[in-house]
């Protein structure tokens, strides 16, 4: 199963960085780094609410979707403001 999601997220990692070549778009190594820490907190969220389904407990499944998956959306939504933000304006 991680093989499978480790293909699916470098796949769209290529897309992102190819979409923002042709685009012209320029990131900073800050606006990597949080992307970066927002997309392993979604996957370690996401590995926590499976195996605690697995393991058939609903309540402590959904706790951690709320506490570490909304957070990491917050976390990515952040990362892409800031690089739009900055592209914005630099154009």
């Amino acid at each position: 199963m991680w093989f499978v999601t480790a293909l699916i997220v470098g796949a769209i990692v290529t897309a992102l960085i190819f979409w923002m070549r042709s685009r012209g778009m320029k990131i900073t190594w800050y606006e990597i780094l949080i992307g970066a820490v927002g997309v392993l907190l979604l996957l370690f969220g996401l590995q926590n609410y499976a195996g605690f389904n697995a393991e058939f407990e609903s309540d402590a499944a959904s706790t951690s979707l709320l506490l570490m998956v909304l957070p990491a959306v917050v976390i990515i939504a952040v990362a892409a403001l800031l690089a739009w933000r900055s592209n914005r304006s630099a154009a």
